[in-house]
């Protein structure tokens, strides 16, 4: 299969996913106890003001043709107004989006750059002590919760040394990575905890597999060895487990922004959540589904680029 045709096929495995991702998340927001409409106009409000806004948010029709029309609005972009902010969800979204983007972007390239050059450090210099020295640290990040990882962090940094922000997000490019940068690095320490241990067995494997013995037969050297032939072959495992982990990482990101205070979709979510704003519930899931599908789309290329025999 050409990379064209991976790619047309990969988009549309998003539709059935975008639509039974919109009926789970249909149902589930129904069934969060609470009422919106009470959520909007308060306990006081008079019987017929409820009733006006239910008409208005066809809460009074059935469950189905509400479903429908939810279908209908979703593939439009219309998600309908935001229970707790009375702004269009979409206008909201908008705004928080690029910064969840910005915030798990930034934690795959610090995981990443700690965890592929350690990985070969370790794995080229196995059972011995940088191998146990690099496995240890990264045990460490792997077994703490990364809540405890960003309160350590915030105390130490921001709080005792005050090199960082307390939270926010900043205007301006260097701005923005400062005050994120906290944040990211609390993400990626378990993320690259996890790439390092898969990277590092890929590496083992690859360095005993007979290509790598031909190799060294011709006599190439072993910068040559490591490069094209080693780091090649290991990091296809790691770019399917980075594509894979894509979801987990943005459900650090709830965490991790509500800690730093960070204005992305990850807080976002919490706070509608306690809101019961369906709306923004249920536009945050799918947005949220459809950024991850992409994220596995990202992943297929890559892993093409390695390796031409995946297209095939």
């Amino acid at each position: 299969m050409s990379k064209a045709g991976l790619i047309a096929a990969r988009l549309l495995q998003i539709v059935p996913t975008f639509l039974l991702i919109g009926v789970v998340v249909f149902v589930l927001a129904r069934l969060l106890p609470g009422d919106p409409v009470s959520a909007m106009l308060g306990d006081r409000a008079s019987d017929e003001a409820v009733n006006r806004l239910r008409q208005q948010m066809g809460l009074d029709r059935t469950i189905f043709e509400q479903f429908a029309i939810f279908l209908e609005n979703a593939v439009r972009g219309d998600f309908g107004t935001s229970i707790a902010f009375r702004v269009p969800v979409t206008s909201v979204i908008a705004e928080r989006l690029p910064v969840t983007l910005a915030l798990t972007g930034l934690a795959t390239l610090i995981a990443l750059g700690l965890a592929v050059p350690l990985a070969f450090v370790a794995g080229l210099n196995a059972n011995r002590w940088p191998d146990f020295l690099i496995r240890s640290v990264f045990q460490v990040g792997l077994s703490s919760p990364v809540f405890y990882v960003g309160l350590i962090l915030l105390t130490v940094f921001a709080a005792w040394f005050r090199w960082f922000p307390v939270g926010g997000y900043g205007e301006g490019v260097a701005d923005i990575l400062w005050h994120l940068l906290l944040p990211a690095v609390t993400l990626a320490l378990s993320f690259a905890a996890v790439i390092m241990r898969n990277l590092r067995a890929s590496v083992l494997e690859v360095l005993n597999a007979e290509f790598v013995d031909f190799a060294r037969a011709k006599g190439l050297s072993r910068r040559v060895i490591l490069t094209r032939h080693v780091l090649r072959n290991a990091l296809i495992s790691t770019v399917t487990l980075v594509g894979l982990h894509a979801g987990s990482l943005l459900g650090g990101a709830v965490i991790t922004e509500s800690v730093f205070a960070v204005p992305g979709m990850g807080r976002l979510m919490v706070d509608s959540i306690f809101a019961r704003d369906y709306p923004m519930i249920q536009a945050l899931t799918l947005i949220l589904a459809v950024v991850v599908s992409l994220a596995f789309l990202v992943t297929d290329l890559v892993q093409m680029a390695l390796d031409p025999r995946v297209a095939r």
